[in-house]
């Protein structure tokens, strides 16, 4: 580690059943030196260490949950004495829909840290309302609900692999009626645009086709949105470089994520791929009924 280096501290935390071990072990294959299930009164401690250590570790991450138990009460207030040192400290988030915990826990049959002599979705949600503010203070929120281990270690990869300087945009389109995305860090609204599924031509097409694309893109409204979208996120990212946050999420809603939706986040991505940013593009609900 040079002298003009900070230490890199990465803290994972979030719902349990959200793929914490697999974020960790996706870090550990990248490099990072992984610390499971720490307290975190010893958050300080392990500062200390990265600072004043003859031998340095590099990239240090830290997992922290709620199997803690009283400890995982004092983990802000060691955030936020951590993010007053000197030290690159991060944190990722990991969220779950109810269902997607559920479904996990019943997989591996074991019961939640927190829902005691109650239920399974008591003790969920016990556990979101204990992680509210530690969610808020986040620095990446992952939605693990829809991905597979395969997935999650892909997005670990873009994030914290040997290419995160860069920022990494995600361009996500959805459908309202399914519900909005948990880990968009900005959510835009489409359904003010005329809709192509109100026309037969169309209707069974979506925004992957450029006769869609064409109908929705003509309309002023769509070019005056895009332009003021365009001039948004300039700034945005300027302000993302400063802070070092390195991952952005924008996903874009119509009513069933089909057409205007996939158009506006194919238009994007095109507009928004470049040397400074690397983009990808996730259209979340199409298949869907």
């Amino acid at each position: 580690m040079s002298v003009s280096e900070k230490p890199e501290l990465l803290i994972v935390t979030g719902m349990s059943g959200a793929g914490r071990s697999t974020v960790a072990n996706s870090l550990e294959d990248q490099g990072w030196y992984v610390v499971d299930n720490l307290p975190p009164q010893m958050l300080p401690p392990i500062s200390e260490l990265l600072h004043y250590s003859t031998s340095p570790i590099g990239k240090l991450a830290v997992v922290i949950d709620v199997r803690g138990g009283d400890f995982f009460d004092e983990l802000s207030n060691n955030i936020s004495k951590l993010r007053d040192a000197d030290i690159d400290l991060r944190m990722i988030f990991l969220e779950a829909s109810d269902a997607s915990l559920v479904k996990r826990f019943e997989q591996v049959r074991r019961p939640h840290p927190l829902q005691g002599d109650g239920g399974l979705l008591e003790g969920i949600s016990k556990e979101r309302q204990k992680l509210l503010d530690i969610r808020e203070a986040a620095d990446v929120v992952i939605d693990s609900s829809d991905l597979n281990v395969h997935q999650l270690g892909t997005r670990i990869l873009e994030e914290f692999g040997d290419e995160a300087d860069e920022i990494h945009l995600m361009i996500q389109s959805f459908g309202f009626k399914y519900g909005t995305p948990g880990d968009a860090d900005m959510i835009f609204d489409a359904r003010f645009l005329p809709n192509p599924h109100w026309n037969e031509e169309l209707k069974s097409l979506t925004g992957n086709n450029p006769k869609v694309q064409a109908a929705v893109m003509d309309s002023p409204l769509a070019k005056g949105f895009v332009e003021s979208l365009m001039k948004l996120l300039e700034n945005v990212f300027a302000g993302y470089r400063t802070e070092n946050k390195r991952f952005v999420s924008i996903a874009i809603g119509c009513t069933g994520g089909k057409h205007r939706s996939v158009t506006l986040a194919n238009h994007l991505a095109d507009r928004l791929a470049g040397e400074e940013l690397r983009v990808r593009v996730n259209h979340r609900d199409l298949g869907r009924e």
